[in-house]
């Protein structure tokens, strides 16, 4: 897979940080970008910045930007999913056959299937070799070239191997796993706790309060990664513990950013209405909670944060039932 092409599918702030971390990491013949709409795709090509998702980040000349899937796949020996969780399906079903292997980067649960990203992509493709790519990253760092790391989790040594190598730099070590379901519940699950992290720093209720949400949070993870047949040690790594702490404590996150707004007094409509991101925690924390239930688990914290932006409770009435839960031992 070393010195083959690599295709990124999505341009949003994600997507173009991966292209030019692609781009950089130099293992690579070329690089594609690709954006559903052409519009996007015509002014990165031509400004080398995508000025509405990731602005100030130059895009180099290695990295192609299209509108043109078929041009963007062709010769390509990894594919890098970078669509939200709620698009991997309508996404998949465009694209050609023969798809390269798959490094799905959302973080989420699929609304009404309940499905892991990499359980979509077996639905729709079961034959595609596919791993998830999760961990601690704001796009913005790593497309500045700042230290990173992640980790690569899937069944597929092969796959992990030369995501690695086409991916993978000194400043963007990659780690692997042959744990994707834990490392998918712990991207997905990360994102809905740090809604209420911010939801009890935007109220008042102190740092206190949000270490211990973080701290019950991931232990939620945990026990939801072996309910689902992961291992629940994996929810101390990166794509746990580690992009937990930078997305419920980080003040570039999207989710912890909404729940201070919610916290505030915000209406979810209002906060939503000025973003141009897709905030992943919204729609996961239902399906989670869902999915959860399913599996005869049991979430406190990410069950008060569905009821929360589902209008069901205030923050002041989530966090008097999570502190009236019964005692018991850690």
């Amino acid at each position: 897979m070393a010195g083959g092409s690599v295709c990124v599918l999505g341009a949003g702030a994600w997507g173009t940080a991966l292209a030019i971390q692609a781009a950089r990491a130099g293992g690579a013949a070329r690089v594609s970008l690709w954006a559903r709409d052409p519009a996007r795709a015509a002014a990165v090509q031509a400004g080398r910045e995508n000025a509405r998702h990731l602005p100030g980040a130059a895009v180099p000349p290695a990295v192609d930007a299209t509108a043109d899937a078929e041009a963007a796949l062709s010769g390509a020996a990894l594919a890098v999913l970078a669509v939200p969780a709620q698009h991997i399906r309508a996404v998949l079903a465009t694209l050609p056959p023969g798809l390269p292997p798959l490094v799905v980067v959302a973080k989420g649960v699929e609304a009404g299937t309940l499905k892991l990203p990499l359980e979509v992509v077996s639905e729709l493709r079961p034959d595609l070799a596919a791993a998830v790519l999760s961990g601690p990253n704001f796009a913005h760092e790593v497309a500045a070239g700042l230290p990173a790391a992640a980790v690569v989790a899937g069944l597929d040594a092969g796959v992990r191997e030369g995501a690695a190598a086409l991916l993978g730099s000194p400043g963007f070590r990659l780690y692997g796993s042959d744990d994707p379901v834990g490392a998918q519940v712990g991207g997905a699950a990360k994102n809905v706790v740090a809604v209420a992290a911010g939801a009890v720093i935007g109220a008042g209720l102190g740092e206190n309060a949000r270490a211990a949400l973080v701290t019950r949070g991931l232990a939620e993870i945990a026990r939801l990664a072996a309910a689902l047949g992961g291992r629940a040690e994996t929810a101390a790594g990166l794509s746990g513990l580690g992009d937990l702490l930078l997305t419920a404590a980080g003040p570039g996150s999207r989710n912890t950013s909404l729940g201070v707004e919610l916290g505030r007094g915000r209406s979810l409509e209002s906060v939503l209405a000025g973003r141009v991101g897709v905030t992943e925690g919204v729609a996961t924390a239902p399906a989670l909670v869902a999915r959860a239930a399913a599996a005869g688990v049991e979430l406190p914290i990410c069950q008060a944060v569905a009821d929360l932006l589902a209008g069901r409770a205030t923050v002041a009435e989530a966090m008097a039932r999570l502190l009236a839960r019964p005692r018991r031992d850690e």
